[in-house]
């Protein structure tokens, strides 16, 4: 962590001119995470063609993902997955997905329960179907 700017040696690298994640007092606010993995353009759970078009994606395995990236940012930055208090889940198929995401949730969440807000999008800037955006405590 470079002052109140976290830039991870262990996390996905970000796709544009920002840091994993800012401290503001007692808070860690978190750039939106997706599954993709460190120093790779590989996806888990996307199969792409040729083109770079999804053929298919198992949306268990991009929580999966998602969800180590928030707790490797957060541990770097000195917190932890029971400090979060905020998350914001951005899905880019309610309708086929939600039900997966929410039954992982409740697994990864169960004790710490912070709120969250779903909200579908048409896409991401990657061939992912999911993204979070945390705000943690430290």
């Amino acid at each position: 962590m470079d002052g109140d700017i976290l830039h991870s040696s262990k996390a996905p690298e970000p796709v544009g001119m920002y840091p994993h994640a800012r401290r503001a007092g007692n808070l860690l606010f978190l750039s939106g995470i997706g599954p993709r993995e460190r120093n790779s353009k590989k996806i888990p759970g996307v199969t792409l063609d040729l083109q770079g078009n999804i053929i298919s994606y198992d949306i268990e395995a991009q929580c999966r993902s998602v969800f180590n990236n928030v707790k490797i940012i957060l541990e770097e930055a000195g917190s932890g997955w029971d400090k979060i208090i905020d998350v914001t889940v951005f899905l880019t198929n309610m309708k086929a997905d939600f039900q997966t995401f929410n039954r992982l949730y409740g697994e990864y969440f169960k004790a710490s329960q912070p709120c969250r807000t779903t909200v579908e999008v048409l896409s991401m800037p990657t061939p992912i179907a999911i993204e979070l955006k945390v705000i943690a405590t430290v």
